[in-house]
């Protein structure tokens, strides 16, 4: 059966000392409040890595990187690769985020290479998926979506693929405080599941989980979970506020 989670991805915010207040707020909340079965997932900068695995092993969360070299090693400046992380004992990494594919040009053949690279480190990739506004007035949203399932994960055989978290955010949705309808998320999520379905079997993708992100929050969370194919959800800017973190985690 495949996991319910929710993980914050914090992006480029928050310093030291902000970052280690966030972990111990979020640590208090899940004291006061435990998520259950729900996957709890941090993803800080890289700098509070190490920081965020102490508030794990305290907690039951797991972390997460929020991005990976797709180099093993070497003379690569800035560069952090899979092993690196393995080193620090993280669970996942996101793949792919729109704002890594806009901003610094990363391809679909880019992050294939980043999946594997990940799978060879015993690191669940959670690989982004997603149209953009221009594409989904076209509608072309699935034909977009399709494309970047199929040239970053379906070189996978099925046991690896089970091994991914696949993310879909509707690009338009993101920081915007536009979401997609819950019946749009249900919509894309389910063409996903038969995509997966159609390239591996059922089974493989009814085992996958597939979160929600673009603009989830404490508000509207309970309404996108309640979907069948919606299995979470990637947070961004609510994954800032412990209190209204850990309230997402709780809405299923």
């Amino acid at each position: 059966m495949r996991k319910k989670i929710v993980a914050g991805n914090w992006k480029m915010n928050k310093s030291f000392s902000e970052a280690d207040d966030l972990l111990f707020e979020i640590k208090e909340e899940i004291k006061k409040n435990p998520t259950g079965e729900v996957q709890v997932i941090v993803c800080p900068p890289a700098l509070y890595l190490e920081l965020a695995g102490d508030v794990a092993e305290e907690t039951g969360i797991a972390v997460g990187a929020q991005n990976v070299s797709k180099f093993d090693n070497g003379a690569y400046t800035g560069e952090i690769s899979a092993s690196m992380l393995e080193s620090v004992e993280l669970s996942y990494c996101i793949v792919g985020h729109s704002e890594r594919r806009k901003y610094f040009g990363e391809n679909n053949a880019d992050l294939a290479i980043k999946v594997d690279k990940l799978l060879e480190h015993n690191i669940s990739p959670i690989y982004c998926c997603g149209e953009v506004l221009e594409e989904r007035e076209a509608g072309r949203q699935f034909d977009v979506v399709k494309e970047q399932i199929e040239q970053g994960l379906f070189h996978l055989s099925a046991s690896e693929i089970r091994n991914v978290v696949v993310a879909y955010e509707p690009v338009w949705a993101i920081g915007t405080g536009k979401t997609a309808t819950p019946a749009q998320a249900q919509e894309m999520h389910a063409f996903i599941r038969s995509l997966l379905s159609e390239k591996y079997d059922k089974d493989t993708a009814n085992d996958i989980t597939i979160l929600y992100g673009g603009s989830c929050n404490a508000t509207n969370a309970k309404d996108l979970f309640a979907n069948p194919d919606v299995d979470g959800g990637l947070i961004g800017g609510a994954s800032l506020k412990a209190k209204d973190f850990i309230q997402i985690a709780h809405s299923f």
